[in-house]
């Protein structure tokens, strides 16, 4: 009879969310990676940032960001209604506080593509939710070939990037794991990798408890 009872009840363990973090110099391959593991992974939702800089060619209002002058954006921050935000490069960027609570608590989980200035924020203010992950290039030659190729910014722009980028990299030891994209498909297994121990964790399986003293109640 008990083992009829132990195939009958449903044995999923119900889970908290976490914040998957990417970060990296620009160039180092953190958006390629985020846009991977969105079309991997459909329990991964993504963090859809407020930003006051203008939109790029091709960028949509809602999908890629939700552009905001800069007065609401001061008004989100007293409020606040950002988990986290920052300057970059002159424009003003935060994580909307809301959604990503709600997607926790419904076992979701939700991507980060922020600087360590955001990251910090986050870890302050829900350390046991934050899971970061530091993208390194393989070497600064590459590292300015990748920001070249992509097209999306001018010669003083670029030169700007590469300037911040050792400033950024000083930072990989307050990150959880550090992932060196050599091959953008080893990395992102690698990244994968991560997310899917971390999931595992017996503090995010919040229904884990409830789910033994089943078992033991069958015995």
């Amino acid at each position: 009879m008990a083992a009829t009872t132990g195939r009958k009840r449903k044995s999923a363990v119900a889970r908290r969310g976490l914040m998957f973090v990417l970060s990296s110099p620009s160039g180092a391959g953190k958006t390629t990676l985020s846009r991977k593991l969105l079309k991997a992974d459909k329990q991964v939702d993504l963090s859809i940032s407020v930003t006051t800089r203008p939109r790029r060619p091709g960028e949509v209002n809602g999908r890629h960001y939700h552009f905001i002058d800069a007065k609401r954006f001061q008004t989100m921050v007293k409020s606040k209604k950002l988990l986290e935000w920052a300057e970059v490069f002159g424009h003003s960027y935060g994580t909307p506080r809301d959604p990503v609570e709600k997607a926790l608590a419904g076992g979701h989980d939700v991507l980060f593509d922020i600087d360590w200035q955001g990251t910090q924020q986050l870890r302050e203010q829900a350390p046991e939710d934050l899971v970061s992950v530091f993208v390194l290039p393989p070497s600064v030659p590459e590292l300015e070939r990748r920001l070249k190729t992509r097209a999306q910014d001018g010669p003083d722009v670029i030169r700007a990037r590469m300037a911040k980028a050792g400033g950024e990299m000083s930072h990989w030891a307050e990150y959880d794991y550090v992932v060196i994209n050599h091959d953008v498909d080893q990395a992102f297994s690698e990244v994968r990798a991560i997310l899917a121990a971390e999931r595992l964790k017996r503090e995010r399986q919040t229904g884990l408890s409830t789910f033994v003293r089943s078992l033991q109640a069958d015995l």
